[in-house]
């Protein structure tokens, strides 16, 4: 892992980083090897498991993927480690018998139209993904435009639909053993988040959280790159612009801002969905120096 910009070096993933190294609103900072983000896991190598499991004494993966994704992708690398375990932990409603992302709901409003369900041919009959939810069009870079708005919505929408997955990653992270490791497909919405939310909780500063989730800017075309190998994301991929796809600081800027608003707080919205004081309390400890 780099000091300087805490990404970690894997073959079969570009968007892993440590969320250790970050500054608190009272002077401390998140400690290292205690949370790791990162994009798909599927293609990870021998040489990255041990990575991995060496360098980090990884011991939790918290899996944000739908359960469509998962029985398209297949298991990965890492179910076939024992000291590991695996938290399927979707963030979508998944209402559909055969589809994910709340296909069964109306869609937000979008100023795009929305994008087609992709199959995959390998995949179950049936079986379809909205990826339009999935990896939400981020195109625009002024504040107040209506994409980021949008992006913001389907980020309040994983709230309203799954406060028992976002809770449930966050008490995985407070174990008192190893590294936790959360993740999705691009590592930037589903997981942008998540890691926010925890975050907060351990009291980053607001500035360092939105910067962390515009970090994943960095490896965007790297990142699109391998979602275009997979049968699952590839059609979607192509179909927009890579510039579609950036995660603009303002858009976690007003996610956040939103929940404050709207919801009282990320400290308020999780008492009200069962977060207790000693959750707070173990987070913090995992995760702070």
């Amino acid at each position: 892992m780099s000091e300087r910009t805490r990404w970690i070096r894997l073959e079969g993933a570009v968007n892993a980083r440590d969320l250790g190294g970050l500054p608190t609103t009272d002077g401390r900072a998140t400690r290292r090897g205690r949370v790791l983000r990162a994009d798909n896991l599927q293609a990870l190598t021998v040489t990255d498991v041990r990575v991995l499991l060496d360098d980090y004494d990884l011991k939790n993966v918290i899996d944000l993927r739908s359960d469509a994704e998962v029985r398209l992708e297949g298991p990965g690398p890492l179910t076939r480690v024992p000291s590991v375990t695996l938290h399927h932990l979707s963030l979508f409603a998944e209402g559909g018998h055969h589809t994910d992302a709340s296909a069964d709901q109306p869609p937000a409003p979008a100023v795009q139209p929305p994008a087609p369900a992709v199959h995959a041919p390998a995949a179950e009959a049936g079986t379809e993904l909205d990826m339009d939810k999935i990896l939400p069009w981020q195109t625009r870079t002024d504040p107040g435009g209506e994409d980021e708005a949008r992006a913001v919505s389907f980020y309040l929408g994983y709230l309203r639909d799954r406060a028992d997955s976002i809770t449930a990653a966050l008490r995985v992270m407070a174990r008192t053993d190893g590294s936790a490791l959360v993740h999705c497909a691009a590592g930037k919405d589903r997981t942008g988040v998540v890691c926010a939310l925890a975050l907060e909780v351990a009291g980053v500063t607001r500035e360092a959280i939105v910067a962390d989730y515009a970090q994943t800017g960095e490896r965007i075309a790297a990142i699109l790159d391998r979602l275009r190998a997979s049968d699952t994301y590839a059609a979607d991929i192509d179909s927009r612009p890579a510039e579609s796809h950036h995660p603009h600081a303002a858009i976690m800027e007003k996610f956040l801002s939103r929940v404050d608003e709207k919801l009282g707080g990320t400290a308020a919205w999780l008492r009200g969905h069962g977060w207790t004081p000693e959750d707070t309390a173990a987070l913090r400890a995992r995760l702070l120096d």
